[in-house]
């Protein structure tokens, strides 16, 4: 497997697919690293030299990946939490940030239902 920015990616995917897999790069960043590196998209990751590989490396250095992402993030979200700011507490109480309707829907954020048993007349 190759190990791109600490992550192994899947040998049998194009490498424009197989970058996705590295946090922080999607399908259009994949794209312009490997046009910056030379690289065709359809080479598959099996196939790729060392030299591509490299090459690959030393463009994903260039943008905020992995860990380094995760912490900024995570920060961003616990200074929103301490300033008290509406998102902040949101993101505290496990709600949807982005103006969501939470009346029906917002189930991956609210988690399972919790049903309340009926009492008995």
């Amino acid at each position: 497997m190759a190990r791109i920015s600490g992550v192994d990616i899947p040998r049998d995917k194009r490498i424009v697919i197989s970058l996705t897999y590295v946090f922080g790069i999607g399908k259009n960043t994949a794209q312009k690293i490997l046009a910056a590196a030379g690289v065709s998209e359809e080479t598959r990751v099996k196939n790729l030299t060392e030299d591509e590989l490299g090459r690959i490396r030393t463009e994903v250095v260039n943008y905020k990946t992995e860990g380094d992402l995760r912490r900024e993030v995570a920060l961003n979200i616990k200074r929103l939490q301490e300033i008290g700011s509406y998102r902040g507490m949101r993101h505290r109480r496990g709600l949807p940030t982005r103006g969501q309707n939470t009346r029906n829907n917002a189930r991956t954020r609210k988690g399972p239902r919790r049903t309340i048993a009926n009492k008995k007349k």
